[in-house]
């Protein structure tokens, strides 16, 4: 369940807030890409992750609660829908998360507002992350033996140095006792 947020919202009330992000996500599915401002592009991102984690289910209770989101009342935004369930959700299905991206592009020029461009990262993950996350471990597993064994030689120093008396060092010569000879 989202927390409220507190403080002013994008647009002024919170209705108003709900239809922005729900026509930004509109948008942002059907173009794969939005220029916005940092502020709503922010916003926008885990609205957006949260209707393609559902839209992954697929299932018709799924496909309901986006289509309740998106407000999916005319044939633009049901197309949209259908492109999120068909296209989207399955290329991101072996992503865990991180679904969109959000690039700082500089200001406007008419009100210097920050702006951003959010898009979908339609990219594969790549094998690769796996099989060095396996390589990985696979190392750790023999140098924490390794360790053992070290450590299990180091006690056997520690044992032999400690049969053998330490001499001690003469303590330095104060002030004092150089005074008193």
């Amino acid at each position: 369940m989202p927390t409220p947020t507190k403080g002013p919202r994008l647009g002024g009330s919170p209705s108003h807030e709900k239809m922005m992000l729900a026509n930004l996500s509109a948008s942002l599915f059907e173009h794969r890409s939005i220029t916005t401002t940092v502020t709503k592009a922010k916003r926008l991102r885990p609205y957006a992750e949260r209707l393609i984690t559902i839209a992954k289910k697929g299932d018709l209770a799924a496909r309901r609660q986006v289509v309740g989101k998106i407000s999916a009342k005319n044939s633009t935004n049901q197309a949209i829908v259908h492109e999120l369930f068909t296209v989207i959700a399955p290329a991101m299905a072996q992503r865990e998360g991180g679904y969109t991206r959000i690039t700082k592009i500089g200001n406007r020029k008419g009100d210097n507002a920050p702006m951003a461009v959010i898009e979908l990262v339609m990219e594969p993950v790549s094998p690769k992350q796996a099989v060095v996350k396996e390589a990985e471990q696979a190392a750790a597993a023999p140098v924490e033996e390794e360790s053992v064994e070290e450590v299990a030689e180091d006690t056997q120093v520690e044992e032999v140095t400690e049969e053998t008396p330490a001499e001690e060092t003469p303590a330095e010569e104060t002030s004092e006792e150089t005074e008193d000879k």
